[in-house]
């Protein structure tokens, strides 16, 4: 019985010995300093001629992580917000990009421009109100640091289209998706898109769940069609990118009642169920 007291005491102590070397070798954080954000110019010009020329660069300070080991030695990474003023960086549609490393990130005009038009949808030719910010993290998106916020006016250019739209001015829904199948022609004005724009149609349409389909800018013929940009049937069943010949598109998984635009400008098509 003494042994066996002898040897659990030493257990126990062997135990709260290494315990405690544990606890001092724990890498701890003691903070950061949030980045200080600022930009080449209070301005950033956009213009289809000087589209290749830098739109703005944006630079920030390194947040100077530190542990009680030292300073960071982890490759820090840092997100650009691009959001619309007053939306408070909460706007699905705000674009954002990721930086590994650098202090900096230069735009393009057509870059710039490009997302205002299609990432945030702005309208071309009328100035808009932006906020950017950055933030910085470590590995695992971890230990967020946020920085200012910098205010800009800019007043996006008009592009062409990413697709250019049919010729005939009008778009049809044809497919095993569809309430006419494969069918071509589709019945109509039931499978004809409203055209809403130059660039944009839209149908409100009972969809066949997991069926595919395309769409036709001339019924009862095979000799055009958009289809999705990748892949058969690889797209996305909420929206995707289309392209002109491009691959049968699949439907959602649900059958109903749904509203489909297809955005030639912007070169997507989305689905609403309703």
């Amino acid at each position: 019985m003494k042994n066996i007291f002898k040897t659990s005491l030493f257990v126990m102590l062997v135990g709260i010995f290494f315990s405690c070397k544990k606890d001092e070798n724990q890498v701890l954080f003691e903070g950061g300093t949030a980045p200080v954000l600022s930009a080449s110019s209070s301005n950033i010009p956009l213009s289809f001629a000087n589209k290749d020329l830098t739109a703005v660069t944006l630079r920030w300070t390194n947040p100077d992580y530190k542990f009680n080991t030292g300073v960071n030695s982890q490759d820090v990474n840092y997100l650009i917000e691009i959001d619309t003023l007053g939306a408070n960086f909460t706007n699905p549609k705000k674009q954002s990009f990721t930086v590994s490393k650098e202090l900096s990130r230069t735009f393009t005009q057509n870059e710039f421009n490009d997302f205002l038009l299609n990432q945030l949808q702005l309208k071309a030719s009328v100035p808009h109100k932006l906020e950017v910010r950055v933030t910085s993290m470590l590995a695992s998106n971890t230990v967020p640091l946020v920085s200012n916020k910098l205010s800009f006016t800019v007043t996006p250019y008009p592009i062409p289209p990413k697709v250019d739209p049919p010729a005939s001015g009008r778009l049809f829904l044809v497919g095993g998706a569809s309430p006419g199948g494969w069918s071509n022609p589709v019945p109509e004005p039931a499978q004809e898109f409203t055209k809403l724009s130059s660039t944009l149609f839209e149908l409100k349409v009972v969809l066949n769940a997991n069926e595919s389909y395309l769409f036709l800018p001339v019924n009862g013929s095979w000799s055009a069609k958009y289809g999705f940009a990748g892949a058969n049937n690889a797209n996305n069943v909420n929206g995707d990118d289309f392209r002109a010949e491009g691959g049968d598109m699949k439907a959602p998984a649900a059958s109903g009642n749904y509203k489909i635009e297809v955005d030639f400008q912007r070169g997507k098509f989305t689905l609403t169920k309703l």
